[in-house]
């Protein structure tokens, strides 16, 4: 098998049924090409900010040489790639963030006793002289077929990196598997604690993402008449995802009646039922490649029915508690024993469960409240455990709290009313001095709240 996703010509990525080039048309694309330089004044977002990571990345690798890559280009059928997006590690320490950064990679070269100098390979602009005909005949990197790519001085100054032309690179030696996953947990790790600049970037995504849900109450109607109501709601709001940002964070969820007892069910494609419950488990990811990561379970009715009250508020006061629970110097795993405690309580007291003793609440819940948000929508995944799973929270972490009830429909231990219903509220929260403050307010999470929200939205269509 090869990676590459056609045939290479003189070294170009050429598809079946290209043309064939003569001498004279590779001479008359040679020439009278008017000059177009980005603007003197282009910076990546992040430029006043990445010094200061790599710096502190450098801090704790003196003398060794880093390597951190944006990734390659994967095939998706034939000679069609995956939409391309880098390495977090490497947008985060390079601030660039764009489709063209398929096979670039940022070293940090051992310079003095302790620090280090960034260099950026890359593949720059093609020229358009010279007989070079990259720029007009290759369907994986020519400019005339994916766009426009920074020449080596342009993208020195878009990220302030001194650049070298990707070809120089030459291959990595003395790789050592266990000082990549240190590079990798460090690297995690140095990412817990947003900056200001990143908090407003993660409010932006969750405000994206509270249009996109309205968009979705807005579209109900259209939904419910369709045979693949749940691929519409993905549809609309994969719509204001691109729209407004770089896409999706991850693939939406949208999942009808017992549909939403799957925890990541991505299929979507069932059919609405308007005495049903929609969960609707989605992200907007922005230019900078910050995720919003939001959970909201609706009537497909407008309103609840007497049991999806009864679950929905149980859900929503274990994510109460929860919240409450947020604070700097509480661990990680407070938040999501203070919403379990709750959880077990109220199954108890449906008589689902005989006691709230032990870990017998999770045949219905599944799996842990939550997790780190950010450039992921699991982010910092890779840190250890002792800084993140059993670490404290600290100012300026993101986070989600996320309970949810998952009530199979084939349980027995469930009385009949209660099966095939699945509930999970998600809100996205920042760490403050004193406690949380919840970027997702925006959308409601009462049941009464709901319900005047999805009147108002489809009373305005």
């Amino acid at each position: 098998m090869t990676d590459t996703p056609s045939g290479l010509t003189s070294g170009l990525h050429t598809g079946s049924h290209d043309l064939p080039v003569s001498p004279e048309l590779t001479r008359y694309m040679a020439g009278n090409w008017t000059a177009s330089p980005l603007p003197a004044t282009d910076r990546v977002p992040a430029h006043a900010a990445t010094p200061r990571r790599r710096e502190r990345l450098s801090a704790h690798f003196p003398g060794e040489r880093l390597i951190i890559p944006a990734g390659q280009l994967q095939v998706r059928s034939n000679d069609a790639d995956h939409r391309f997006r880098p390495h977090s590690a490497y947008a985060w320490l390079t601030g660039l963030t764009g489709e063209d950064q398929a096979g670039h990679v940022l070293v940090l070269e051992p310079s003095g006793p302790h620090g280090h100098e960034a260099v950026l390979y890359l593949r720059p602009r093609s020229p358009r002289a010279d007989g070079n005909e990259e720029f007009y005949r290759d369907r994986r990197y020519g400019e005339f077929w994916v766009g426009r790519r920074p020449d080596l001085a342009e993208a020195e100054r878009l990220t302030g990196l001194r650049c070298a032309h990707l070809d120089t690179l030459g291959s990595p030696k003395g790789r050592d598997a266990a000082r990549d996953r240190e590079l990798a947990s460090v690297l995690s790790e140095l990412r817990l604690v947003k900056e200001a600049w990143e908090v407003d970037q993660l409010q932006l995504a969750v405000d994206h993402t509270t249009a996109g849900f309205e968009d979705v109450v807005r579209a109900l109607p259209q939904a419910l008449a369709h045979p693949r109501g749940e691929r519409w709601i993905e549809g609309v709001f994969g719509l204001r995802a691109r729209a407004e940002g770089n896409g999706l964070g991850y693939n939406t969820i949208a999942a009808s009646g017992a549909h939403a007892c799957m925890l990541h069910w991505i299929h979507n494609d069932g059919r609405l039922d308007p005495n049903e419950l929609l969960l609707l488990d989605a992200g907007v990811e922005t230019d900078t490649l910050y995720t919003a990561d939001i959970t909201r379970t609706l009537p497909l009715s407008g309103r609840f029915s007497p049991v999806q009250r009864q679950v929905y508020e149980l859900v929503l006061a274990a994510q109460e508690a929860g919240i409450a629970a947020l604070r700097p110097g509480a661990t990680f795993r407070d938040f999501h024993r203070a919403g379990m405690r709750v959880m077990a309580e109220g199954l108890a007291q449906w008589g689902v469960l005989k006691n709230t003793e032990g870990d017998l609440h999770r045949r219905y819940t599944l799996c842990a409240s939550g997790h780190m948000l950010g450039m992921d929508v699991h982010d910092c995944a890779q840190a250890r455990a002792q800084t993140y799973l059993d670490g404290v929270l600290e100012e300026g972490q993101v986070l989600t709290v996320e309970p949810g009830l998952y009530l199979q429909p084939d349980d027995e231990t469930l009385p009949a009313e209660l099966r095939g219903i699945g509930v999970r509220v998600e809100d996205d929260l920042v760490i403050t001095a004193t406690g949380a403050r919840l970027l997702s307010g925006a959308l409601p999470r009462t049941v009464a709240g709901i319900e005047e929200w999805m009147g108002n939205l489809l009373e305005s269509r």
